[in-house]
């Protein structure tokens, strides 16, 4: 393990993330202790080029600063590579997630669409049925009358439909 340094507590950068991290409270207690026994931890920090870079530690640094000191203890980490981590589209048990879930969505979609259709169809054959005015130039029967007409069920394809309707000499 490398031997903690004094480094001067205006060359460290402090990255974004961690500034968004700092909590007062923290650095308030951690400077009351240091006041009493002095840095007991040093802060990690890394190489960047000609800047030094905090990789953890930001709450002593904030301390250090509020009780006006100009140096702080602190260990030189190397920065390792990071290793590659594959994203998650890449990973093949969530790929065949996706297709599975886009094709349970298409079945949903195809069998909604199929009921509306039935839906749609039985109430066309209903609408039609209901009708007792003949189509223009097609003779009405003379001894079917409207209270002797049975009503046949709703057929259920387009195709029924349409063989009934012809069969009947109603329109299509």
């Amino acid at each position: 393990m490398p031997k903690p340094e004094s480094f001067p507590i205006e060359t460290i950068f402090v990255p974004t993330k961690q500034k968004k991290a700092l909590k007062p409270e923290i650095v308030a207690e951690i400077a009351e202790s240091m006041l009493d026994i002095g840095q007991q931890t040093p802060i990690s920090i890394r190489r960047d080029g000609d800047r030094l870079v905090l990789v953890e530690g930001l709450h002593r640094l904030e301390a250090c600063k509020a009780l006006g000191e100009t140096t702080i203890l602190g260990v030189l980490v190397t920065a390792e590579p990071a290793q590659y981590k594959p994203h998650l589209a890449e990973r093949p048990e969530v790929e065949a997630e996706r297709i599975k879930m886009a094709r349970l969505k298409q079945l949903r979609l195809e069998k909604e669409a199929a009921e509306a259709s039935n839906s749609a169809l039985k109430g066309v054959s209903a609408t039609d049925a209901s009708r007792t005015r003949p189509a223009k130039g097609v003779r009405e029967h003379p001894k079917a009358s409207p209270g002797r007409m049975a009503k046949s069920p709703p057929k259920k394809t387009l195709s029924d439909w349409i063989t009934q309707q012809k069969g009947t000499g109603g329109r299509y």
